[in-house]
């Protein structure tokens, strides 16, 4: 199969498609249980750790599907993307895989482990300002001085397609477990983990109900779905979860998410932290903000989880160690 077209939303087939493109590349992290977690909420839940792909996030997954689907010429031509951190390290890393030249737009207060990270893996990293500077402007700029093609962080097809896989793989674990899952919460920055999943849920677990979860102040793709148009975060706001700070949904997004009829959640930072000292204390597992809302969404009971199958996705794991410290040692004096 090609490359889906730009010009249309993807569908289940692209998700495949790219499923198959990343096999034997990305991790298949797997979906396990945690006694504590089901004793705390009353359910079955069933976490992803996307702490364990390829990146330390699920970004990697639409990142290497898209370059994957570049021409020849275009890959010669090189890639520029803009990214707070998650979807600069999936770029540079599926970048370097395929030897291709990568450009990394990044914010100057940007996790310095995601910034260094990037840099790591062989990408040139422009940092800009985030008050005085626009990030697709910057982009905009060098891809069109170098050719470079655009790689968007979600409002792209093809990187759509590759999250998507996310939700593919969870169906099929679950399916594996003999679990019946009754709904299932992504992460949701720009939109592209969920669309892309409930695409898969929607083929393979079609009465399973799909959920965004937000920081809140950055909640847009909540009060979005619920509006029924698109809508931004009021200017000036801040949140804990660096990795969630879009302005808005996206256009292929939103029109996905609206479509399969996902729903959306919301949390605050603090229940935030409580999740990430969760996730370290009784899971053994090292989350970043952004990646640990889903699992503060259930702590903090969210949604009703009594007795039902519940998957979560815990998207990310690069969290620079004096803020983890942080929150583990306010988790240990609580």
């Amino acid at each position: 199969m090609g490359a889906p077209d730009p010009g249309r939303l993807p569908d289940f087939a692209d998700v495949e498609d790219a499923a198959q493109r990343l096999a034997g590349v990305a991790v298949r992290t797997p979906l396990l249980s945690f006694p504590e977690l089901d004793r705390r909420t009353g359910g079955r839940l069933l976490v992803k750790p996307e702490t364990l792909q390829r990146t330390g996030s699920f970004k990697f997954r639409g990142a290497y599907t898209k370059l994957s689907r570049l021409d020849p010429e275009t890959r010669r031509r090189g890639v520029v993307a803009y990214s707070s951190g998650n979807h600069a390290q999936g770029v540079a890393a599926a970048a370097q895989l395929l030897d291709v030249p990568a450009t990394i737009v990044m914010p100057s207060d940007a996790p310095r482990m995601k910034i260094d990270n990037t840099r790591g893996y062989g990408a040139e990293v422009r940092l800009y300002d985030r008050a005085s500077e626009d990030r697709i402007a910057v982009a905009d700029a060098i891809a069109a001085r170098t050719g470079a093609a655009l790689v968007r962080p979600y409002d792209d097809p093809d990187v759509i397609s590759g999250q998507g896989t996310c939700g593919l793989e969870i169906a099929a674990q679950a399916a594996d477990l003999g679990a019946e899952l009754d709904a299932a919460l992504f992460c949701c920055g720009g939109g592209g983990l969920t669309s892309g999943s409930a695409l898969a849920l929607q083929a393979r677990s079609p009465d399973t109900a799909v959920y965004t979860v937000e920081p809140e102040g950055f909640d847009d793709t909540l009060r979005s779905l619920s509006s029924g148009a698109r809508v931004g975060n009021e200017p000036g706001v801040q949140s804990f979860c660096d990795a969630l700070l879009a302005e808005r949904p996206g256009e292929l997004t939103f029109a996905l998410n609206s479509r399969l009829g996902v729903r959306g959640l919301a949390v605050s930072d603090a229940e935030v932290r409580r999740a990430m000292a969760f996730a370290y204390s009784w899971m053994k597992l090292v989350v970043e903000p952004g990646g640990a809302v889903c699992l503060a969404a259930a702590l903090a009971g969210k949604l009703e989880l009594q007795g039902r199958t519940v998957a979560l996705v815990l998207s990310g794991g690069n969290v620079d160690a004096a803020t983890f410290a942080a929150v583990i040692g306010e988790g240990a004096a609580a």
